[in-house]
């Protein structure tokens, strides 16, 4: 079955187009969103339509930007699909992930948009480090001190949770947040689940690596709700 899903930004626009082509392509039924930003993660009609959806059955849109608005959630919106045994068609691009050219085509753009991310981070670094080398801060001051951070650091090691640090220390939640992601870089993080999958002990790795665990607790907790909300 073909199952169409439209989408607009917001109140004052019109689906009428969307729906036309989706009526024309056959679509059986036809879910909808009206005023829903391509940012927001959580899209109604859209989770309705995946809800109605079957193994076999294809999603159809009427453009690409109508699934997502970057093509990295995109690539895992649609990998996602695949899992589930479900087709994707985008009209305006001509793209059926239920032909191999379909499936080829996004194994091309996953892998160019993997390589345009890892270029923009090493441009980053890079300009990061000629920055630093000539003295200058990079990035706002930090909310909590290296003093007062050592001390938080110890406090999560033996346990303490989040939140009671931060109202004990007067500092907000996400500050600790903060300085959590910044004790495991996703390079490093990348590295040791690639090791991990390839059969590494757990506890072994963490030690010979030097990571902070409850960063890393942090970092695969935080990958397990994004997951949870793209499979929503």
């Amino acid at each position: 079955m073909l199952i169409g899903y439209a989408r607009v930004s917001t109140k004052d626009q019109d689906l009428s187009l969307q729906l036309d082509a989706l009526t024309a392509a056959k679509c059986e039924r036809i879910f909808s969103d009206h005023g829903v930003s391509g940012a927001i993660l959580t899209k109604p009609g859209l989770t309705q339509a995946l809800d109605f959806a079957r193994a076999g059955d294809t999603l159809v849109v009427w453009r690409l930007d109508r699934l997502s608005r970057n093509f990295f959630d995109l690539q895992q919106r649609v990998e996602a699909l695949a899992t589930a045994k479900l087709g994707f068609i985008s009209l305006k691009e001509n793209i059926d992930t239920t032909t191999p050219y379909g499936r080829l085509f996004f194994h091309i753009m996953g892998a160019l948009a993997e390589f345009e991310r890892h270029a923009t981070h090493e441009r980053t670094i890079a300009g990061m480090a000629a920055a630093r080398a000539k003295g200058k801060r990079i990035g706002r001051p930090p909310s909590i001190d290296a003093e007062a951070w050592a001390a938080i650091k110890d406090l999560l090691s033996a346990g303490a949770a989040v939140p009671a640090l931060a109202k004990v220390r007067g500092v907000t939640r996400q500050a600790i947040y903060n300085r959590l992601a910044l004790e495991l870089s996703s390079d490093t993080y990348q590295l040791f689940k690639a090791e991990l999958a390839a059969g590494a002990d757990r506890d072994a790795m963490i030690e010979r690596m030097g990571l902070f665990r409850p960063a890393l607790r942090y970092r695969e907790d935080r990958e397990r709700r994004v997951a949870a909300r793209l499979a929503a």
